[in-house]
């Protein structure tokens, strides 16, 4: 299971992800990769190539929100995870459109291409181990609905740009509270006794 920290690392895995990938293809070789938030949507597009990653909402993932509690490896039991999908909005950034539009495509690709993040990947651009080294992150395309895009832009509506939009599905985060064991029962004892007359 991850630490509390799995959303930072699953976001900069990403953007780390798609810099590695960068220097080897000319059209974007020259871009930088940032984490943006609603308010950066906002910002005016400068002269540089930036590819932005904006995760727009968290939830928890229902088909597996009933997960039973854990034995860590120390064999501690712990409170069940939570298992959250988090939604990213992936946007290239040019002021020219053709440029746009291949930086676009480029990084779609990348993503496609390693859709299974493992923990190698998710471990490598943060400070500490946040996954367990048999742990992947699944990424996976997700269609928006015209309205779903309008209201993830309603704060930049006069900046709105060619996005795609990602899942990264069941992120499973660990809680830090154990559960108490108590022995099993053995045996009842019942205290059986005489009784007083009224």
């Amino acid at each position: 299971m991850a630490t509390h920290a799995a959303i930072a690392a699953i976001s900069n895995a990403l953007l780390g992800l798609l810099e590695s990938a960068a220097p080897g293809e000319p059209d974007v070789a020259t871009a930088s990769f940032s984490l943006y938030n609603s308010g950066d949507l906002q910002r005016p597009i400068g002269e540089r190539l930036v590819v932005s990653l904006h995760l727009y909402h968290v939830a928890v993932n229902t088909s597996r929100r009933n997960l039973g509690p854990r034995v860590d490896a120390l064999g501690v039991r712990r409170k069940p995870p939570i298992p959250l999908d988090l939604h990213y909005l992936l946007t290239a950034w040019s002021k020219d459109p053709t440029t746009q539009q291949r930086t676009l495509g480029w990084a779609v690709r990348v993503i496609h291409d390693t859709a299974t993040l493992p923990a190698a990947i998710l471990n490598q651009h943060s400070p500490d181990e946040v996954f367990r080294a048999d742990e992947t992150v699944e990424v996976v395309w997700q269609n928006l609905t015209r309205q779903e895009l309008a209201d993830i832009w309603e704060v930049a509506r006069n900046n709105q740009q060619p996005s795609a939009s990602y899942v990264a599905r069941i992120v499973e985060i660990e809680s830090a509270v154990s559960l108490e064991e108590y022995p099993l029962v053995q045996t009842r004892d019942f205290a059986y006794g005489a009784v007083a007359a009224p």
